[in-house]
């Protein structure tokens, strides 16, 4: 099993006309295998459902080439079950280190649906699978069950990602199943999930600050608060002030990561704000600064 304590959900550059910027693309992914995390690539916040099948398996494959010293993971998601297999072969066939599956959009189910959809996916590759509670994205909040069933009942069994922005939530997960490994999914309670055993953290604040996330989760990790950057909370929130990844794409455009910060419709960057924009660069500032105080 992959054991990496950080995951960057990567962001997908894109061109004024909204095509794939590569070289943006190879230039962010460079930057998170310098800071030793592995790359998430066709996250929500890589704007994989505004995607078209070509397009994934083209960032799938140009990412594999790059020959990273860092594991690659692909998100799937969506409503189409098939669809999601024929994704599982494609990216087994070239090679990708693990998977992330959320939770199945728009359908809403049950428990049974959430176990069962899981399953139908997971047993259709030895690669190992994170799964993905987002109950914002997805409608549902997946039960505690799925998980534990799920790590008793496959191998390849990675974890949880939870994302539903609640410590409640979390400690159901952890009662259900004290064993199954859980990566915290929201970048403002990093701490909270290490104090409840979280094993690691899938970020969106690690695009623009992937040395910086990396510290401050290992910090978290140990217990050592005292040395956590105080404003990290109001920070991590920045990047959720307007629809993700629109903040990370405004912030890396800033920082000379990327080209340009164009988003896929229906997003669009006419939605960030100024206040945000001059916020998160003054985050940035102070974030730099405790790092460089605690390396």
């Amino acid at each position: 099993m992959i054991d990496y304590p950080l995951w960057t959900a990567m962001v997908t550059p894109m061109n004024e006309d909204g095509s794939i910027d590569y070289e943006s693309l190879e230039s962010v992914l460079k930057e998170q295998e310098s800071a030793g995390n592995g790359v998430l690539v066709l996250g929500s916040t890589g704007e994989g459902l505004n995607l078209n099948d070509e397009e994934k398996r083209a960032v799938v494959r140009f990412t594999k080439e790059l020959n990273l010293t860092v594991p690659m993971m692909a998100g799937l998601g969506g409503f189409n079950l098939e669809a999601q297999k024929e994704m599982i072969s494609f990216c087994d066939e070239v090679g990708v280190n693990a998977f992330l599956m959320v939770a199945p959009i728009y359908a809403k189910p049950g428990k049974e649906g959430q176990l069962g959809w899981f399953s139908r996916l997971m047993v259709e590759t030895k690669t190992p699978c994170m799964i993905y509670n987002v109950p914002s994205r997805t409608g549902i909040r997946m039960n505690p069950d799925v998980p534990a069933s799920l790590n008793n009942t496959f191998p390849n069994y990675m974890g949880l990602k939870e994302a539903s922005g609640s410590i409640d939530d979390l400690k159901a997960f952890r009662e259900a199943n004290p064993k199954a490994p859980v990566y915290c999914g929201d970048d403002n309670l990093i701490k909270e999930f290490g104090n409840e055993g979280a094993v690691g953290h899938v970020s969106v604040a690690s695009n623009a600050w992937p040395a910086q996330t990396k510290k401050y989760l290992e910090l978290a990790l140990k217990g050592e608060h005292d040395k956590l950057f105080d404003k990290w909370v109001d920070s991590a929130d920045l990047f959720f002030d307007v629809p993700s990844p629109i903040p990370a794409k405004s912030l890396l455009f800033h920082k000379g990561f990327i080209n340009n910060d164009q988003v896929r419709w229906p997003l669009t960057r006419d939605d960030m704000k100024s206040e945000t924009e001059e916020a998160l660069l003054e985050a940035d500032k102070n974030i730099n600064a405790w790092f460089e105080s605690v390396k």
